[in-house]
């Protein structure tokens, strides 16, 4: 007689905590799963044979921009088509709230949105418009510290006031209160490049309390690489908290093979207090258009422009050829734009994936062909990266999005500091600390 609403018989078991894949039937009842063990066949009111399959829990997709796409494609097809369930948005210093704007967002925060997208004053205002409009995977949301400056400052090319401080802890308060799960800094972007360390030391020191964590887009991954990691490992220990390197790497021809000195400080700062790193699977990044990045890149393609959207899609050189100037020139015509940078080693890439360069694996999110596992021809056959520690997939769908009526991937409100799930027909919210997420989520 059948006792779960659904059954997996027969598939390669990899739950996400570094152990061996076994065999195991999976049981799922309602929104969870319930056993995972050898059941009879006919146990399920719906089964399916997942023999010669692997059946793992959702991937986290940790670094992503995706604040706004949770709001216009509530489906998330392209995360969930590669089995994502859940997102970190908010990375790079970059969030739509707290924040609302009446011109245009300064480059980066116009990656991912205009001034009608910022219409968020409050935290709280950005989550109780994701419960109204739910999403079909979960998502941890990060603070902008990019997003706090252009809030509270009128000039962003100095360091922040102690007024300016004071007020940009205020809106982080409010945020880690309404559920947001830490502070994110792009040091490297305009907006917060004047930012000192005592600034982000003297917000980062609001996280501890509210058990949050701080992610970097670094203030440089060139030639001062070292010394940005030692500000960021310098940032964790001064407000005692929890460091995330964001897509760990080093760029610019001149600095190929620096991994080489990167990663063993970065082992040996794991050995001193809580750091992680996330990274790129691949030798190019994406963001925006500037100038004094050409030279670094051994090509550049051109993604967007709004002065000239016709170019997108084509390479740099090939613009300022047609157009007969520089390149340095055309980055002026083209600007605001965005781009993709060839500007890492393959080595290094490498070393990055394998080198398992904290306690916590070194680990990716973005997708390698039609897997949502960037390290897939890196890591050991039959093992999985850590939840706490692995994300995959980023923006472009590769198979067609599950049904709404599948079972898998769980509905979900957001997972902030904690996560509110559906359960069955009720509307009721349930608590789980987000901590404990990537372990309880899927048994």
């Amino acid at each position: 007689m059948a006792s779960h609403d659904l059954v997996l018989h027969g598939g390669r078991v990899i739950d996400g905590t570094g152990v061996a894949a076994v065999g195991a039937d999976v049981a799922i009842d309602g929104d969870r799963i319930t056993a995972v063990e050898r059941l009879p066949r006919g146990s399920g009111r719906r089964e399916i044979d997942a023999a010669g399959l692997v059946v793992a829990p959702g991937f986290i997709d940790v670094h992503t921009h995706d604040d706004r796409a949770l709001f216009v494609s509530s489906d998330m097809s392209a995360k969930v088509s590669q089995g994502v369930t859940t997102v970190v948005t908010g990375n790079c210093g970059i969030s739509l709230a707290p924040l609302t704007l009446d011109r245009p967002p300064p480059p980066p925060l116009d990656l991912i949105g205009d001034e009608r997208d910022y219409g968020f004053a409050r935290f709280a205002d950005y989550l109780g418009a994701l419960d109204a409009h739910p999403p079909a995977l979960n998502a941890a949301c990060l603070v902008g510290h990019s997003s706090l400056r252009v809030g509270c400052m009128r000039a962003l090319d100095r360091p922040a006031s102690e007024p300016e401080i004071e007020a940009m802890r205020a809106r982080l308060a409010e945020a880690l209160e309404a559920g947001a799960v830490g502070l994110s800094t792009g040091l490297w972007y305009a907006p917060a490049n004047a930012a000192p360390k005592s600034e982000i030391v003297a917000l980062a020191e609001l996280l501890r309390p509210a058990g949050a964590v701080y992610t970097t887009h670094m203030r440089d991954e060139a030639e001062h690489v070292l010394d940005s990691l030692e500000e960021s490992f310098a940032v964790g220990r001064e407000a005692g908290v929890p460091v995330v390197i964001s897509h760990h790497k080093v760029i610019g021809k001149a600095n190929f093979g620096r991994t080489r000195e990167t990663l063993p400080r970065l082992r040996q700062a794991v050995a001193e207090q809580r750091i992680g790193l996330d990274a790129y699977p691949y030798v190019a990044s994406s963001t925006v258009l500037r100038a004094f990045m050409v030279p670094r890149a051994l090509k550049v393609l051109v993604t967007w422009s709004k002065t000239c959207p016709e170019m997108a899609g084509r390479y740099l050189s090939e613009i300022a050829a047609e157009w007969k100037v520089s390149e340095a020139e055309a980055c002026e015509r083209l600007q605001p734009a965005g781009a993709v940078y060839w500007t890492m080693d393959e080595a290094d890439v490498r070393r990055v994936l394998v080198g398992r360069a904290a306690a916590r694996p070194a680990s990716a999110s973005a997708t390698v062909g039609h897997v949502s596992a960037r390290a897939r021809t890196l890591l050991p056959r039959g093992r999985a990266v850590p939840a706490r520690g692995s994300r995959p997939a980023h923006d472009r769908p590769s198979r067609p999005a599950l049904r709404a009526d599948q079972p898998w991937p769980h509905r979900a409100r957001r997972l902030c500091r904690c996560l509110r799930v559906r359960s069955g027909k009720s509307d009721r919210p349930r608590h789980l600390r987000a901590a404990d997420h990537a372990r309880r989520r899927h048994r």
